[in-house]
């Protein structure tokens, strides 16, 4: 059974942010061999939250969300991981659907853009997301807007 805790930066723990910030850079950065700026100074703004899932003690998925004017115009949803050890059993949509119920309640009626990997497109179409650009290269992985419209 996972267990969801969503916090501003400034109630993480000193625990809670080593796992995040290793969770994130074992996905990121060493699963798709991608060095790129983990720390982007957008964790420690103002009204940013973080969705954590633990398994027992271990985190086991991460999203990182955001109100409008951060990343994009509307409130957006970014740093979407969960453990490699931990996938092929739905967890990554339970993380999504949980973001998506976060965010409603942080910020009701908004809609919400992300910048999905290109490949990951039909997944986040499965939670209402559209299409909203042509593919770009980010830190040379193809990516795509998205926004789920409210």
């Amino acid at each position: 059974m996972i267990s969801w805790q969503r916090l501003p930066f400034s109630e993480l723990t000193t625990t809670q942010l080593y796992q995040l910030i290793k969770l994130r850079v074992d996905v990121f950065v060493v699963e798709q061999t991608c060095p790129y700026p983990e720390l982007d100074d957008k964790d420690h703004q103002t009204g940013v939250h973080h969705l954590l899932g633990y398994i027992n003690d271990e985190l086991v998925a991460c999203a990182r969300l955001l109100p409008a004017g951060i990343s994009y115009p509307s409130v957006s949803i970014g740093r979407v991981a969960t453990s490699m050890n931990r996938r092929g059993n739905g967890l990554g949509h339970t993380l999504i659907q949980q973001a998506l119920s976060d965010c409603e309640t942080l910020w009701p009626e908004e809609s919400i853009e992300i910048g999905a990997q290109e490949h990951l497109a039909d997944f986040y179409k499965k939670h209402g997301f559209e299409q909203t650009s042509e593919m770009y290269l980010e830190d040379d992985i193809p990516h795509i807007d998205m926004k789920l419209c409210k």
